[in-house]
C-alpha cells in the first residue's frame, strides 16, 4: 500500500475537520470575550499561542464581536463614554 492511500485512510473527513474547527474558533472568541489573554486561552484549549492570535485577527477581519463581557456590576467605562459623548 503506497502512503498516499494510507493517509486517505485515516485522514479525518473535512465536513468533520472543518466541525471542529469551528468550534474550536468559537471557543477560542468566548474564552476571549470572558477576558482571558491569548496566553491563557492557548493553555486551556492545549493550543498554541499563535493559533489563538491567528483565530482572533481572523475573527476581527470578519467583523466579529471581541468585547469582553463586562463582569457583574462592573460598568464599561467605554460604552458610557460613547453615550456621553452622543
Amino acid at each position: 500500500m503506497s502512503p498516499r492511500t494510507v493517509l486517505r485512510m485515516v485522514a479525518e473527513e473535512r465536513a468533520a475537520y472543518e466541525s471542529r474547527s469551528r468550534q474550536r474558533r468559537d471557543q477560542i472568541i468566548e474564552l476571549h470575550r470572558q477576558g482571558l489573554k491569548g496566553y491563557e486561552i492557548a493553555r486551556e484549549l492545549s493550543i498554541s499561542a499563535g493559533l489563538v492570535s491567528i483565530r482572533l485577527k481572523e475573527a476581527r477581519s470578519a467583523g466579529a464581536d471581541l468585547t469582553p463581557y463586562a463582569a457583574a456590576g462592573e460598568v464599561n467605562q467605554d460604552a458610557l463614554e460613547q453615550q456621553n459623548n452622543r
